[in-house]
C-alpha cells in the first residue's frame, strides 16, 4: 500500500511538471503592440471639417432661433392686440379669440420642439460623419504605421497617463485637413463640371 502511494505521488508530481514549464513560456512569451493615441480636443480644436461643421451648426441655431422668435413675437403682438381691445368684444368673440390664440400658442410650443429636434438629428449627423472621417483616417493610417490600436485621450477620459511619444495627434490632424482639403477641392471641381 504504502509502494502504492508514494508511486502515485511520483506520478502527480512528476507529471504537473512536464506541463508548467511549457504553459510558463506560452504565458510569458513577449508580445509587440504598437500603441498610439489622440488628443480628441485638440483633434476637434484643429480640424478643419470640424470647425466648418460647427459653424453651420452655429449658424443654422441662429436662423432656426430667429425663427421662432419672430413667430413668438408675431403671437405676442396678437395677444397684446386682444387684450387692448377685448373690452370691446362681445363675450362670444373673446372666447374664439382666445381659443385660437392658445391654439397659436400650442402650435408656438410644437414648432419649438421640432425646431430642436432638428438641431439635434443635425448635430447628430455631423457627429456621426465627423466620426466616419477619423475612423476611417485613422484605419488607414494605423495600417500604414503598423499600428494595431489608437486610443483617444482627452480629460476625464479613462487614460491617466501616456508618454508623448505615443501621442499622433499633430500627425492625424495635418492628415485629415490635407485630405479635407482634396475633398473641398474635388467638390468644388465636380460643382464646376455641373
Amino acid at each position: 500500500m504504502l509502494v502504492a502511494v508514494i508511486v502515485l505521488y511520483v506520478l502527480h508530481f512528476s507529471s504537473g511538471q512536464d506541463q508548467a514549464p511549457s504553459e510558463i513560456a506560452s504565458v510569458s512569451a513577449p508580445m509587440s503592440v504598437n500603441i498610439a493615441y489622440i488628443n480628441s480636443d485638440t483633434l476637434l480644436q484643429n480640424y478643419e471639417f470640424s470647425k466648418v461643421a460647427a459653424g453651420e451648426l452655429e449658424n443654422k441655431k441662429d436662423e432656426l432661433q430667429a425663427e421662432y422668435e419672430n413667430r413668438a413675437r408675431g403671437l405676442q403682438t396678437e395677444i397684446e392686440n386682444f387684450q387692448r381691445n377685448a373690452q370691446n368684444m362681445t363675450i362670444a368673440q373673446a372666447r374664439a379669440i382666445e381659443e385660437d390664440l392658445t391654439k397659436k400658442q400650442q402650435n408656438l410650443l410644437r414648432y419649438q420642439e421640432t425646431l430642436t429636434q432638428t438641431l439635434v438629428q443635425q448635430e447628430a449627423k455631423i457627429s456621426n460623419e465627423l466620426y466616419d472621417k477619423v475612423a476611417q483616417y485613422l484605419r488607414d493610417y494605423g495600417l500604414a504605421n503598423n499600428f494595431q490600436l489608437v486610443l483617444t485621450y482627452q480629460k476625464g477620459s479613462g487614460v491617466l497617463y501616456a508618454n508623448d511619444s505615443l501621442n499622433i495627434t499633430q500627425q492625424v490632424v495635418t492628415g485629415l485637413n490635407e485630405a479635407y482639403a482634396l475633398e473641398g477641392n474635388e467638390a468644388d471641381s465636380s460643382a464646376v463640371k455641373k
